[in-house]
């Protein structure tokens, strides 16, 4: 088996404001651990394929960050997107990279920049898997994460038909649900839609030529330059265009410790706690204070007395919201006036 990683590490991650910025984002902000969330992507992949197999697909704007993060990144193997145009354009892009340099067999592991993985090693071991079996049964391959809560913040998987033992064919994908849908979803057994996906190149491509108009027509017309496909190529999610469309997916269950870090309360559940249950980063001092999340840049945060809270401090800027509000900071940035807001 040819096995090629690709990381999906675009986007700006309004969300986490006031730290991220479009030249700064999430992706290469060390939101979790002491490095950017893109090195400990890659790190946790750097055993499944080499350097050399490893694909970075950003925006034209982060190219040069990325490449400035790492040193021993391939050049030609970080993939600057024009525009920015959907994760099926992405991924079929680079399944195009991926077929001239190793064949139409050469297996493509997709993940996010943006995660965070508690098991590691187990990790690893379920993208392998994944792999293998789309491979042996040239499917489509998606891994759903068992909940560990009803969040309505995750789109769910509904899974169908017994394959193998923990791996069924995809009945359906459900958008984001309310929390009273999301309980019903949890109980019933539906997983959490991780986007992580695994298929040789040639099954993908194949796919997309027959139920993925909104890419195919541009793949054909560009001729292979990057520069034409992503000026015509209609965005399009890779779920959408293709996973509810071809009768060739299936999902297998995954169990260890993944979070998608969408919000600064998200990081009260990866980051390691203290005594009284707070995720601090920077300096700080708390006392009778519980459940609050603080990062701290270049300054001090006094904590007293209060619980839940989310506060972030930047080059003089600070904010202060709840957890429970942290999930809706786009309603806050649009209400900014722009000289508070930044670029």
């Amino acid at each position: 088996m040819i096995l090629w990683n690709v990381v999906l590490a675009g986007g700006v991650g309004s969300r986490f404001w006031p730290l991220s910025t479009p030249e700064r984002p999430k992706q290469l902000l060390p939101l979790i651990s002491d490095a950017p969330m893109l090195r400990d992507t890659l790190d946790r992949m750097a055993s499944l394929a080499p350097p050399e197999r490893t694909l970075i697909l950003t925006n034209a704007s982060l190219r040069a960050a990325v490449l400035a993060m790492d040193s021993t990144l391939l050049p030609d193997n970080v993939i600057a997107e024009p525009r920015p145009a959907g994760t099926c354009a992405a991924l079929a892009w680079a399944a195009t990279i991926i077929a001239k340099r190793s064949g139409p067999d050469a297996v493509m592991l997709c993940v996010h920049a943006d995660w965070a993985i508690g098991d590691v090693a187990g990790y690893q071991r379920t993208l392998l898997d994944a792999a293998t079996l789309a491979l042996r049964e040239r499917a489509l391959v998606t891994v759903g994460i068992v909940p560990s809560r009803p969040d309505p913040g995750f789109g769910y998987i509904q899974p169908g038909a017994l394959v193998h033992p923990s791996v069924h064919r995809v009945a359906r994908f459900v958008e984001k649900p309310n929390r009273a849908r999301a309980i019903e979803m949890v109980a019933d057994g539906f997983l959490w839609n991780s986007g992580i996906f695994a298929w040789c190149v040639g099954d993908l491509l194949d796919e997309i030529r027959a139920h993925t108009p909104e890419v195919q027509a541009a793949l054909d017309s560009a001729k292979g330059n990057m520069t034409d496909f992503f000026s015509v190529v209609r965005s399009i999610a890779i779920d959408v265009g293709v996973l509810e469309r071809s009768s060739r997916v299936l999902v297998m269950a995954g169990d260890f410790g993944w979070d998608d870090v969408g919000t600064w309360a998200a990081l009260h559940r990866v980051r390691a706690l203290d005594a009284d249950n707070n995720a601090l980063r920077g300096r700080t001092h708390v006392l009778d204070a519980t459940g609050n999340v603080v990062h701290a840049e270049h300054s001090a945060v006094v904590l007293y007395g209060v619980h839940d809270l989310v506060v972030v401090v930047r080059d003089g800027l600070v904010l202060v919201t709840t957890r429970e509000k942290a999930a809706e900071l786009k309603v806050l940035l649009d209400s900014l006036p722009a000289d508070l807001r930044g670029p």
